[in-house]
C-alpha cells in the first residue's frame, strides 16, 4: 500500500532530514531572488555585427555634436577650434571654405606632417583623410540643415552646448569601437604614441593643449581680439567633461552591443592592407 506523502514527511524517522532539505531549498530560493545564487544563468545577449555601423554613426553624430557646439556660441572643443577660427576668417572672402572644408583640409595637413614625423606612409593614413572628408561633408550638411547662426535665446544656447557635448562624447565612444579609420586628430595621437613609445595620455594632453594654444594664437593674429564664441566657456566645459562622458558612453554601448564586423572578409582584407 502506497504511503501518504504527508505522513512520510512528518514521520519521526524522516522529519529532521526533510526539514533540513526544505530549509535549504527555501534559502536557495531567497538567494536567487536577491541575485546571490551565482549558478543562475544571466541574459547576456547583445547585438553583434555593428563594427561598420559604429563608424557610420560616429561620423554622423560627431559632426552633429560639433554643429550644436558652434551654434551655442560658447565655443567649440579645443581640437576643432583651429579649423573653426580659420573658417570664420576665410569664409567671407573664400565662400567654399566652410567649417567642414576647413576641418578636412587641416586634418590633411596634419596627416602630411605625421608622415614626415614618423618617416613612413601607410594606407590607413589616406583612409583616415577619407574619414575626415566624410565628416566634413556631414558637418556642412548639419549646418545647412540647422543654420550657422548662434541661437538667440540663452536657454537655447545652454541646451545646444549640453546636447553637443553629449553627442560628441557618444560619437567618440563609437569611433573607439570600430576597426575602420578614425579622423586625422586621433590618428596623429595614436601613431606618434606607437612610433616613439610615448605615453598615450601625455601625448593626447599635449595635443589638446597645443590645439587650444594654436586656436588662441590664430584668433589674436587674424582677428586682433579674443572671441568667446570660438573659444569660450563651452571649450573649457568640453575639456573637463569629455573624457568621463566618453567612458560612460562606452560602458552603455558595451552593455548592449558587440562591435564585431558585419563583413569579416572585408575586415581581414582591410587589416592586411592597412597594417
Amino acid at each position: 500500500m502506497e504511503k501518504d506523502p504527508f505522513w512520510v514527511f512528518f514521520s519521526s524517522r524522516n522529519l529532521l532530514t526533510n526539514v533540513s532539505k526544505y530549509d535549504t531549498l527555501c534559502k536557495l530560493c531567497v538567494f536567487r531572488q536577491r541575485g546571490r545564487f551565482a549558478t543562475e544563468p544571466k541574459n547576456t545577449a547583445r547585438i553583434g555585427r555593428t563594427g561598420e555601423l559604429a563608424w557610420l554613426l560616429g561620423v554622423l553624430l560627431c559632426s552633429l555634436g560639433v554643429c550644436f557646439s558652434a551654434k551655442s556660441g560658447f565655443g567649440v572643443s579645443m581640437v576643432v577650434a583651429p579649423a573653426y577660427v580659420l573658417h570664420r576668417f576665410l569664409s567671407p572672402t573664400i565662400p567654399w571654405m566652410t567649417f567642414g572644408a576647413a576641418e578636412y583640409l587641416l586634418q590633411g595637413t596634419l596627416i602630411l606632417l605625421l608622415c614626415v614625423a614618423v618617416q613612413r606612409f601607410k594606407w590607413k593614413y589616406l583612409l583616415s583623410f577619407v574619414t575626415a572628408v566624410c565628416y566634413g561633408f556631414a558637418l556642412d550638411f548639419w549646418r545647412m540643415l540647422f543654420g550657422t547662426e548662434v541661437y538667440g535665446e540663452l536657454w537655447q544656447r545652454i541646451i545646444a552646448c549640453g546636447v553637443g557635448a553629449l553627442i560628441t562624447a557618444f560619437s567618440i565612444a563609437l569611433y573607439l569601437r570600430t576597426y575602420l579609420p578614425q579622423q586625422g586628430y586621433e590618428l596623429v595621437v595614436k601613431e606618434l604614441t606607437e612610433r616613439y613609445r610615448f605615453r598615450l595620455g601625455r601625448v593626447k594632453w599635449l595635443y589638446d593643449i597645443g590645439s587650444l594654444l594654436v586656436a588662441i594664437l590664430l584668433m589674436l593674429v587674424l582677428f586682433g581680439t579674443f572671441s568667446t564664441d570660438m573659444v569660450g566657456v563651452g571649450t573649457l566645459l568640453l575639456t573637463v567633461i569629455n573624457t568621463p562622458l566618453i567612458t560612460l558612453s562606452g560602458k552603455l554601448l558595451d552593455k548592449w552591443f558587440t562591435f564585431t564586423p558585419a563583413f569579416p572578409r572585408f575586415r581581414a582584407r582591410f587589416d592586411q592592407v592597412c597594417n
